[in-house]
């Protein structure tokens, strides 16, 4: 888990609307949220996972994607259909 701390203290998140000043503590603050809520590997509807952190959906599947990525812990984040357009998401953390 040191690791995990380490890619969160310093994250490089980028896009063409990132403004670092502006945007760094709070995208950074999501994913602290994001990670700390969904490491215990439970499935989760993007919209419970917005509940629960007042991250906006769109958001916290951003910050799923990022969990993803070697930077962020490289964690296996899966997503599984329920059904009528509703997807759930898990993650399963990277203990590298």
């Amino acid at each position: 888990m040191e690791q995990q701390k380490k890619a969160f203290h310093n994250p490089r998140f980028n896009g063409s609307d990132y403004v670092p000043e502006r945007d760094n503590g709070r995208l950074q603050s999501q994913l602290e949220q994001i990670f700390e809520l969904m490491k215990d590997g439970n499935w989760r509807s993007l919209e419970a996972i917005s509940l629960w952190t007042g991250a906006p959906a769109a958001s916290v599947s951003a910050q799923l994607r990022h969990l993803r990525k070697e930077r962020f812990g490289g964690h296996t984040v899966e997503k599984r259909y329920e059904g009528q357009g509703l997807h759930i998401y898990r993650v399963l953390v990277n203990h590298a």
